[in-house]
């Protein structure tokens, strides 16, 4: 079911975030994902855009996508959701 929320939210034109380090990501990445690592997550959150955007985070095991998502919330946004890793995305 996730994977469906994910695909919709990405169709919808959300902004996907890796928030693995720059090394995973060269290592491969989802298209169109923007490697923004866990570490510099809320001093790059101006690059988000505004806090009504929807993102997609996602890593290389779901936890520290789930930790970035707790803090883009705190931090004010309003839609963000876990995709889990990598290998979660869709096709």
């Amino acid at each position: 079911m996730a994977g469906n929320i994910v695909k919709e939210k990405i169709a919808a034109g959300a902004r996907v975030v890796d928030v693995r380090s720059p090394a995973e990501f060269r290592d491969g990445a989802y298209p169109g994902a923007v490697n923004i690592p866990l570490a510099t997550l809320l001093a790059r959150q101006n690059e988000l855009g505004p806090r009504t955007t929807p993102i997609v985070l996602y890593c290389a095991s779901g936890a520290r996508s789930g930790q970035g998502m707790r803090l883009l919330k705190t931090a004010g946004f309003t839609d963000v959701i876990n995709a889990g890793s990598l290998d979660d995305m869709p096709q």
